[in-house]
């Protein structure tokens, strides 16, 4: 299976001159906790729920800051041609929830998460063990 054939094709994203006010609101509308940021039709990183509170808010950024401040930019990427196995791999061995997808031409095609993999594989013993791999390093944060 590909992951163009489990992926959530076009996702929202945004500019890293956009606000956390923005990425707010962009989250809330479409009960997002992740966007790509992109600029110039490329992938230049991503932001999360976490790095806004973490990265922004703790370390006193206000609503107005942009979010090139708080993003990450070492983002892990698949291709959509590549198979489901080669993801799941990738979000093991780098603890991660969320894949963002491109296209032969690296511009944004997707993004899969742990979810996608979960209901829309069958190989259930798949998703478990990339949950048990990326939650390995959670655990040892707490």
């Amino acid at each position: 299976m590909q992951l163009k054939d489990i992926m959530g094709k076009h996702p929202e994203h945004l500019s890293p001159t956009a606000t956390l006010t923005e990425a707010c609101r962009r989250m809330l509308e479409h009960d997002y906790g992740f966007l790509p940021i992109e600029e110039n039709n490329r992938l230049v990183g991503v932001v999360t729920d976490r790095d806004i509170a973490v990265r922004g808010i703790a370390k006193g950024l206000d609503s107005n800051a942009q979010l090139k401040q708080v993003m990450t930019k070492d983002v892990i990427t698949a291709h959509e041609e590549d198979d489901l196995l080669t993801a799941a791999k990738i979000m093991e061995e780098k603890q991660i929830r969320r894949l963002v997808v491109l296209n032969k031409s690296d511009e944004i095609a997707g993004v899969v998460s742990l979810g996608d993999i979960a209901t829309k594989c069958d190989e259930l013993d798949l998703c478990g063990e990339i949950i048990r791999a990326v939650s390995k390093k959670n655990t040892a944060e707490k």
